[in-house]
């Protein structure tokens, strides 16, 4: 007579269980990653079930007094309303009054300036006088230098290190820029006799100054993006140029932007290009009257808005490309847009009652409701603002 290993027969039995639980576990993980595939395909292809999963599920869409309030006096200019770091600055009579994220006053500075043009990049804020000689610098919360310059500013920048660079006009020459270390230290200047200095932008490893010239003595408006040598302009300046590009006749150069890795982003009144490896390459056309508003601003992106179609219900694309690969994502909306804002990796596209945060994939952040319009949206590197006639919102987006 045969025995039976009973222990062995109740271990195929265990065995045989626990393949059925796995077989079980697998197929319903399997289900539920096909649903999550199927729901991510249909979120990305199908706008009207994306709306309602934006709406409904991740909660998008925001209504006006949600956020911190900060009350505004009808006194005060937009000019003098500023977004930096994660703070909201307002000028009032030459006092800059600091509240953080939460709507509370954080601080009060003196900076003897009342009609201000500002820059900022990270911790960092510029100040200036517009048409005027002083500037202050600030990090954080507190003032780090201030400085007067000979003529008037006529605009002012600083990179993401802390380094500035002023133009100015009113001495015997056209325009002269400044540049200033952290510290305050003027480390020189760059003298324009012939041409007028419209931007002038340090890289973010404070090697290269570019300075957005144009020349109009010729019969033809001239357009050049000069690059000096920081190191090369404290000691030799007269050889510190390293080199020139000069636009096609009649374009008019408005604006730069450094990137990482000394990609210079040159904005024209009809295209934008990028400098890179000594090399001026053109990204995008934007000589089309159907191309309303672009921006540099962006990390490693540019931004421009493209109406499709004309009529009350107008379709308007808002192209986001990626410098490094020339990649297009593209945000449709179905009115005309007013404004539109880009700092970061952040869009802010101003359709009046209602504003659309985006990020630079062209994915929907936050959906912002109002009942009536904004006078103008703040981006700060970690703040977002949207300032109204008697109020500013705080938005966390």
């Amino acid at each position: 007579m045969q025995l039976i290993d009973f222990k062995k027969y109740d271990n195929n039995i265990k065995k045989k269980k626990l393949n059925r639980k796995k077989v079980v576990i697998l197929t319903v993980v399997s289900v539920i990653v096909a649903i999550l595939i199927i729901m991510s395909l249909i979120y990305i292809y199908n706008k009207d079930f994306r709306n309602i999963i934006d709406t409904y599920v991740l909660r998008k869409e925001v209504e006006e007094n949600n956020g911190p309030i900060i009350e505004l006096s009808s006194q005060i200019d937009s000019n003098n309303i500023i977004a930096y770091d994660r703070y909201v600055g307002i000028l009032d009579k030459s006092i800059l009054n600091i509240y953080s994220s939460n709507g509370k006053k954080d601080k009060e500075l003196e900076v003897e300036i009342s009609n201000c043009i500002y820059d900022s990049e990270n911790r960092f804020l510029v100040m200036a006088e517009k048409d005027g000689q002083k500037i202050t610098f600030i990090s954080g919360t507190d003032i780090v230098w201030k400085n007067t310059v000979e003529g008037t500013i006529s605009n002012i920048f600083v990179n993401e290190n802390g380094y500035v660079s002023v133009i100015t006009k009113g001495t015997t020459y056209n325009n002269v820029v400044i540049i200033y270390n952290p510290d305050g230290t003027e480390l020189f200047k760059s003298f324009l006799s012939k041409t007028m200095a419209v931007d002038a932008e340090i890289s973010n490893d404070n090697k290269y100054l570019a300075i957005a010239e144009i020349d109009t003595s010729g019969s033809f408006v001239q357009s050049n993006v000069k690059i000096l040598s920081m190191e090369k302009a404290q000691t030799d300046p007269e050889n510190s140029t390293e080199y020139i590009y000069p636009a096609e006749s009649d374009e008019i150069l408005i604006a730069l932007e450094y990137q990482d890795n000394d990609k210079l982003i040159c904005m024209y009144d009809d295209s934008i290009h990028v400098i890179e490896n000594n090399t001026d390459t053109k990204l995008v056309d934007i000589s089309d009257n159907k191309n309303t508003f672009a921006d540099i601003g962006l990390d490693n992106h540019i931004v421009e808005v493209v109406e499709k179609s004309s009529g009350l219900f107008a379709d308007v694309d808002v192209e986001i490309t990626e410098i490094n690969t020339n990649k297009k994502s593209i945000y449709t909306v179905e009115s005309a847009i007013n404004s539109l804002k880009a700092k970061s990796n952040v869009i802010a596209i101003n359709l009046g009652t209602e504003i659309h945060f985006i990020d630079t994939n062209g994915w929907l952040i936050k959906k912002y409701n109002s009942t009536m319009e904004a006078r103008d949206i703040l981006l700060g590197t970690n703040i977002t603002a949207i300032v109204f006639s008697d109020k500013i919102e705080i938005v966390n987006i």
